[in-house]
Formats: structure tokens, C-alpha cells, sequence
């Protein structure tokens, strides 16, 4: 076998290139020693090893083109129009990222001050009106029809920011929908120890068939929450501000509302409340009870899982919860064991999830298993719309920003809830 020094490439003028004496191999050295080793007919060498060899240097070539493929496409992709700077998505409000790094989450406030139109707008002098949607529902559209389409189960854990409270809302399935009319089944037939007639039968015994059953078919409309507020050109173009009224007043008080609904609705004018839903199961401490409201809510506990329908929330007054969080025993020692020092950690008691708002009136609590019970279907996520066309707004700079949303509720099986209705203090 020659021991001769082979070029490995040649240069334009045709003049042969060698390796660097002493220096590793490129590559295309090791593919060609490779290639050569293996048409060699008089090759004496380990066979298995020069076949391994050859296996790593053709997916050390495939990495090396891959590689120089997304480079050159990188390099040839263009911005979007319009996107703004690297250094600008640092320092304008709502183009931060978050601590690690990652595109900031985007709010209804974010997606409208980021978006094209009103950039548009502010270009023309505010003139005219634009509107921004959020969808804040999770993805996928069902329509309803005649029938209501089978809902999704979401299992698993309620996520809960520590930042932000958590909603009634945020208990329940959501869902959405192309239509701007509701129909679905609510379940009537009472709670499942009456109708379950499921049994071991006998080889060649007849099999019992349960029920009855009962269902009314609801048909309703998806009610429409919005309210609006005035802000100035000025503020309008301060990203900081406008995001600030956005989130600060609009959101927030579209979000407020829903809980509100979602819990004493009247269903037809407004949003379906649950309390107000007909065939939801009720709890009170009989007449001379003693029961202080830690011990009332485990008894309706009992109760819901007695019908089957074990509960995973309940939804009450903040002055029942600290009722129940600064109660005592004899020795003084408070009989709830919470962390003080975290007001951000999840509320919980006797294992259910804890949801407190001044919706849920004073002296009552609501016990559900939410998710079993009921969907919050929803049109569309939050929309903003603004414009200077507005009474005498225009010639005073000002304009109106409005915030909306379409949804509601169907409770299709109000078993699945609870009235609490706690006893007078001793």
C-alpha cells in the first residue's frame, strides 16, 4: 500500500492541494480515504470497523448540509412589514419578553397596541374606527345546531397564576362557537342513584335497563358584555397608558362581570347563572346547628359525593372565607392551616379548590363539580374597538375605546352543583 500523500481538492488553475502535515482530516479526506479503502479489492483491514467508519462520516456530511441549508434560508428570510426593531421589542410596552427570554404573553392590551391597524390608525390622525379581537378561548370552533355537539373534558389541575386571581370562569370548560344561538340538552333525571340500575346479572339472566331519563332542551343566545371609556389622543398614543385602560379598567371589568353572570344570571336576558339554574342540589345546617362554615362545607361535600357527583371548587364571599380561615379551636390555634406569608399560594380546603368574589353574596357558598356541570361557550375573545366618532369627542381629542365579548353558559347537568347556605353566627 502506498504511503504517498494524496491532495485532497485542487485549486483553480488545476494545481493539486495537500493536507496540512500533522493537521486532522477534513471530511472530505475522511470520505475519500473511506471511499478508496472500500473499492480497494485487496483491502485487509477490519471490514466491520471501515463499514462504522463510513456509517459516521455520511450523517457527519448530512448534519454538515442540513446545516448550511437552514443557514442560507435564515439569511435569506425577510422581517414581516412593519415588525419592529430587535432592540424596540425590549423597551416598548408589550414587546417585552419575559425573564427567560421568550416572547412575552399575549393580552387583549398587547395584541392591540402590536396590531397593524392601530398603527394605521395613528398614522391617519385617529381618524375613523378600527377593532382588535383576542381570542382568549381555547382553540377550535364547534358550531351549534339543532343538537349540541358533544363537549370536551379537559382533566387535570386548574393552572393558577399567582399574580392573578382566579375567576369563576376559569373553573369551567370553555368552549366556542360560530353560531349566535345555543342549544343543548340540560339533564333532569335527577341524581344518579336513581336512575343507575346497573347490575351483575346471571349467565343467561336478563339485564336491567337503567333509567328514566329526562331532558329539556334549552335554546338560548350568547349574550353580549361590553362597556367602553374615554381616553385622550395623548394618552391613545402612549403605549404604557393605553395598555394601562386596557387591561386596568376594560379587562378587567369585562372579566368581573362574567363571574358575576356565570353565578345569578337570569338566563334570558342575561347570561345563564348557576344559582339560578332550576334542579341544582341545596345544603343548609338544620334549625339550632351549631356548624361553623369549615365544618358546613364538609358536610355538603358529603352530600355531593353521596349523589355522585363529587365536587372539585367551591366559590364563596371573601368574608366567609375569612370566617373560615381565622377560625379557632379552643387552644387558639386557628383551625385552618394557611401560609401568611404567600398570599400568591392556592386557596384550598377539604381538598377543593377555593374561588373567592364579592359576586357570591354574603352568608352562601356555591360547591360544584364545575366541569362535570356546565360549558361556558364563547363567540369570540375580547374585543377592542376604538374611534374618535363619538358625540363631540372629536373636536375635544378624545376618543372612546370599547372592550366586548359574546358568551354563555350552559349548565347541561345542574346535579353537579350546590347551594351552601351557611348558619347564623352563634
Amino acid at each position: 500500500m502506498s504511503n504517498r500523500v494524496r491532495p485532497v481538492g485542487r485549486r483553480r488553475d488545476g494545481r493539486p492541494i495537500y493536507p496540512i502535515r500533522g493537521g486532522a482530516p477534513t471530511l472530505t479526506e475522511q470520505r475519500d480515504e473511506i471511499v478508496r479503502l472500500l473499492q480497494d479489492p485487496n483491502f485487509d483491514g477490519d471490514m466491520d470497523e471501515l463499514l462504522q467508519r463510513a456509517d459516521q462520516v455520511a450523517a457527519q456530511i448530512e448534519q454538515a448540509q442540513q446545516r448550511d441549508v437552514r443557514l442560507r434560508a435564515l439569511k435569506a428570510a425577510a422581517l414581516p412589514t412593519g415588525d419592529p426593531a430587535p432592540d424596540t421589542r425590549r423597551t416598548d410596552p408589550g414587546m417585552q419578553p419575559d425573564d427567560q427570554g421568550n416572547p412575552h404573553p399575549v393580552t387583549a392590551a398587547e395584541a392591540f397596541v402590536r396590531s397593524a391597524a392601530l398603527q394605521q390608525m395613528r398614522a391617519n390622525g385617529y381618524n375613523g374606527k378600527i377593532s382588535v379581537e383576542h381570542r382568549a378561548a381555547p382553540a377550535g370552533t364547534i358550531t351549534t345546531g339543532t343538537t349540541l355537539p358533544q363537549p370536551t373534558r379537559v382533566p387535570g389541575i386548574i393552572p393558577q397564576n399567582p399574580d392573578t386571581p382566579l375567576l369563576v370562569a376559569s373553573l369551567l370548560d370553555r368552549q366556542t362557537s360560530d353560531g349566535t344561538t345555543l342549544e343543548y340538552m340540560r339533564d333532569t333525571s335527577g341524581p344518579q342513584s336513581t336512575w343507575n340500575k346497573a347490575a351483575v346479572v346471571p349467565e343467561g339472566g336478563d339485564k336491567p335497563m337503567s333509567g328514566p331519563f329526562s331532558f329539556d332542551l334549552i335554546t338560548t343566545t350568547l349574550k353580549t358584555i361590553a362597556h367602553w371609556v374615554p381616553i385622550t389622543r395623548q394618552a391613545a398614543d402612549d403605549n404604557g397608558q393605553l395598555m394601562g385602560y386596557i387591561n386596568g379598567r376594560l379587562t378587567y371589568g369585562l372579566e368581573y362581570k362574567l363571574d358575576r353572570e356565570i353565578l345569578t344570571g337570569n338566563g334570558t336576558t342575561q347570561v345563564q347563572g348557576i344559582l339560578t339554574t332550576p334542579g341544582i342540589g341545596a345544603y343548609q345546617p338544620g334549625t339550632g346547628s351549631t356548624d361553623v362554615k369549615l365544618i358546613t362545607v364538609r358536610k355538603a361535600k358529603t352530600q355531593a359525593e353521596l349523589a355522585l357527583y363529587p365536587p372539585t371548587a367551591v366559590v364563596m364571599n371573601p368574608m366567609d372565607w375569612q370566617d373560615i380561615e381565622l377560625d379557632e379551636d379552643q387552644n387558639g390555634q386557628f383551625r385552618v392551616i394557611a401560609n401568611v406569608t404567600d398570599p400568591g399560594a392556592p386557596m384550598r380546603l377539604w381538598g377543593l379548590t377555593v374561588v373567592t368574589t364579592v359576586a357570591m353574596a354574603a352568608g352562601t357558598a356555591l360547591l360544584g363539580g364545575f366541569r362535570t356541570g356546565a360549558t361556558l361557550w364563547e363567540r369570540q375573545g375580547i374585543t377592542i374597538l376604538m374611534t374618535d366618532s363619538h358625540a363631540d369627542y372629536f373636536t375635544a381629542n378624545t376618543l372612546v375605546i370599547l372592550a366586548e365579548r359574546r358568551a354563555n353558559l350552559a349548565v347541561h347537568t345542574p346535579q353537579a352543583f350546590t347551594k351552601i347556605t351557611f348558619a347564623p353566627a352563634a
